[in-house]
């Protein structure tokens, strides 16, 4: 089980389209600041029907697809 897991879950548990969270509402659901590592560990969301469509350092959120 990796870190990430509550946010797999919260993503799938929720079921929508697609989700734009910005880096403060994945900090709430985690209960931590995401980091580089997220990038090792994005590749799992797709085993809970998501993909990573984009990381905006900018805006700072990150957008969801669904697969």
């Amino acid at each position: 089980m990796s870190k990430y897991e509550p946010l797999w879950k919260y993503l799938k548990k929720n079921n929508k389209d697609n989700y734009k969270l910005s880096y403060e509402e994945i900090k709430n659901i985690l209960g931590f600041d995401i980091d580089h590592s997220f990038l090792t560990y994005k590749k799992e969301v797709k085993e809970y029907g998501y993909e990573v469509y984009k990381i905006s350092m900018k805006e700072k959120v990150i957008i969801f697809n669904k697969v």
